[in-house]
């Protein structure tokens, strides 16, 4: 049952899960930032122990550990091509009903991560990895001797390390000994730029036995990498002092970005090429730090970002929905309120930025640091449906700006209107690959995003918003329109095509479950836009609706496709989201789809699920009445579905130690139970929610 708003202690929810680390773990790291910016730091509040936290060396010896990097939407590299690749090298040629048409299918993800690329692969493999986003420098601690000589030291040298992340404020404070001293370091990033302050406490510092350092690496091409600390000479760190303040021009290639540091009156020297140390008397140092593509003006000083950032975190936690589960019985209830409060943080600190986030955000590089467009919606849709919709607008505008080469596409493949890539960096172009290059589950996710905002905003917003997105709604739809092809007086999704579920033969399958629901569903998107526009709906596009193919059914339960093997019971069960993500629709019969769930519920290959597949889950039990089901499936124990003590949703160890789709999809399942109801015995509080569709 619905269980109606009733004010709620946001301060006291939130805080009750504030993360506490007591132990230095290569898995757990805090992260500070907004969404265009993030700060990742280890257990003393910097970035100190890069070795213990190296990802890379991770994954080879099958442990977990992820990154301490500082990144950002704006920081992004692109290695020389001297061959000139693009994007025509690496295509295929395919058969459709449209006669041939050229796919950008040639890559080999695992050769190029063994180094071993073919002739024929070489340029999918160059236009794959690039660009790729930027670890823009580390700022940590150093330990020395008395003689001033530097200690090459791990974490466990260090003793009594206490590190509390405040979630309403935004602040780490982390507090450990070393040497028999203390040390205590105060982390925070503003909320408006690339700028990360901190305060630094001990007496090791006024005897030097503990520096702070800035480092920087070259950008690294590796699919799950974000550094390369090899190459010292491919790219340059000069410096410029002036008085308190300071300047590192960087210079990788063609990409160019400024450090600007205000010292807090230390000496600042440079040791290496690319390494520098602030050296003081004191005993207690306040150091901020902005990385941007120019000087960007003054720096404010640490007690003006630590206000700001306070500020701004509790704006944010006081603003759109809230929930409460304290009065809840079911023991799992605090878990998932946990999970709840810190997906809000993470979200907030990596997926609300102005272009789609990568699978791991801004806080580790995954596939080079690029956005997943289909999985834009995941990370981001929550924030229109808890009532904080210029969250997810922020990014929308981005798409705006690739309209061009998504025209482009289409085009090429003998489409009208804009067909959306799926991996892709800042410029829009597609990522070569013989998976992503046939999805196009994506192709409705921005269509679903804008409406998602249109319901959470007022009258005034909603004009604003036509007029800037119009053109695309309809371009969008136009494309989606042509793509489903007419045979036997039906409208079909035929090949090459890839479903959301990953394992299937693009050359063969047919009329994927899920994209047919999504396909109807976008179509009545645009149509609704038209209409409050004062257009009359486009009968072209009701043709299409209208003659959808209906999914293919098989012992009472719909199959993921309509082509032979029919349905795989591994990786995404996505076919749920033909009702869950999707809202009711003329393509999928309920009663069927609730035989559907529970077919899944008793026989799919759970541990092969992904992050998103339990709240998809939750989502379609959640539209069928059954927030039982919902509840089980979001707090089900799978490997996939752990959330580490600081909130994240880790898959495949090293490779995807954060995985923020996981967060997104948990806080849209949990927004869309606020609404529809959790089950009877739960006692849940909530406010501001705004309903699906």
């Amino acid at each position: 049952m619905p269980h109606a708003d009733r004010p709620i202690d946001r301060r006291a929810v939130v805080q009750r899960h504030d993360v506490m680390l007591t132990a230095p773990d290569p898995e757990s790291v805090l992260t500070v930032g907004n969404g265009d910016f993030a700060y990742t730091a280890d257990i003393t509040g910097m970035q100190t122990f890069t070795a213990f936290h190296d990802q890379a060396a991770a994954i080879m010896q099958g442990r977990a550990a992820i990154n301490t990097a500082t990144m950002s939407t704006w920081g992004w590299h692109e290695m020389p091509n001297p061959d000139g690749f693009v994007l025509e090298d690496a295509m295929s040629e395919h058969t459709t009903t449209r006669g041939v048409v050229r796919y950008p299918d040639r890559h080999d993800m695992e050769g190029a991560m063994r180094g071993q690329v073919s002739d024929e692969n070489r340029p999918g493999a160059w236009l794959n990895a690039n660009p790729q986003r930027l670890d823009l420098g580390r700022v940590g601690l150093s330990f020395h001797d008395a003689n001033g000589s530097q200690v090459d030291v791990g974490p466990d040298a260090l003793t009594d390390t206490v590190q509390h992340l405040d979630l309403w404020s935004g602040t780490i404070t982390s507090r450990f000994r070393y040497d028999d001293e203390t040390v205590a370091v105060t982390t925070v990033a503003a909320p408006d730029d690339s700028t990360v302050a901190f305060r630094i406490e001990s007496p090791l510092l006024g005897d030097g036995r503990l520096r702070i350092t800035l480092r920087f690496p070259y950008a690294h091409p590796g699919f799950f990498q974000t550094s390369d600390w090899q190459n010292p000479d491919r790219h340059t760190s000069t410096l410029t002092v002036g008085g308190t303040t300071a300047a590192i021009a960087r210079q990788l290639d063609a990409t160019a970005y400024v450090v600007m540091l205000d010292t807090g009156g230390a000496t600042l020297t440079q040791t290496a090429p690319h390494d520098f140390e602030l050296l003081t008397d004191a005993e207690s140092l306040d150091v901020v730090v902005r990385f941007a593509q120019d000087d960007g003006g003054e720096l404010p000083s640490f007690d003006v970002v630590a206000l700001a950032a306070a500020e701004s975190w509790e704006r944010f936690w006081r603003s759109g929905a809230a929930i409460d589960f304290h009065d809840t019985a079911d023991e799992r209830a605090h878990e998932l309120e946990r999970r709840v409060v810190l997906s809000q943080y993470l979200t907030a600190v990596n997926s609300a930025g102005v272009m789609p986030p990568a699978e791991t955000g801004l806080t580790t590089n995954s596939w080079s640091g690029k956005a997943h467009l289909e999985m834009h919606f995941w990370h981001a849709a929550h924030f229109a449906t808890w009532g904080r919709p210029e969250l997810l607008e922020r990014s929308l505008g981005w798409y705006l700006s690739i309209l061009p080469q998504a025209r482009a596409t289409a085009a090429g493949q003998g489409y009208p209107g804009a067909r959306w890539p799926k991996q892709v960096g800042p410029d829009g172009r597609e990522s070569p690959d013989p998976i992503g290059s046939f999805l196009v589950w994506q192709q409705p996710h921005v269509l679903y995003l804008l409406e998602l905002i249109w319901r959470a905003s007022t009258p005034e917003k909603r004009r604003a918003l036509a007029l800037e997105f119009t053109g695309l709604v309809e371009e969008t739809a136009t494309f989606m329109a042509a793509f489903a092809a007419e045979r036997d007086g039906a409208f079909h999704l035929l090949p090459p095509i890839m479903p959301a579920q990953e394992f299937y033969d693009v050359t063969t399958t047919e009329d994927p479950t899920y994209e047919l629901a999504s396909w109807w569903w976008g179509l009545e998107i645009a149509q609704l836009w038209r209409e409050r526009a004062g257009l009359l709906r486009r009968p072209e596009w009701s043709t299409v609706q209208d003659g959808l193919a209906r999914p293919h059914v098989e012992d009472g339960h719909y199959t993921a496709i309509a082509t032979e093997p029919y349905l795989r019971r591994d990786d995404h069960p996505a076919l749920l989201a033909a009702l869950g993500v999707v809202p009711p629709t003329p393509i999928i019969d309920p009663a069927i789809m609730t035989a559907t769930l529970l077919d899944v519920l008793r026989n799919w290959e759970w541990p092969t699920a992904w992050g998103w597949d339990f709240p998809v889950m939750a989502m379609s039990a959640s539209r069928l009445g059954r927030p039982d089901i919902a509840i089980d499936a979001l707090l089900r124990d799978e490997v996939k579905n752990r959330f580490t003590v600081v909130g994240h949703n880790a898959q495949m160890g090293s490779i995807l130690p954060i995985y923020l789709p996981g967060n997104g999809s948990l806080l849209a399942a949990v927004s869309m139970l606020a609404t529809t109801g959790f089950p009877d015995s739960w006692d849940v509080a909530t406010e501001g929610f705004v309903p699906w569709p």
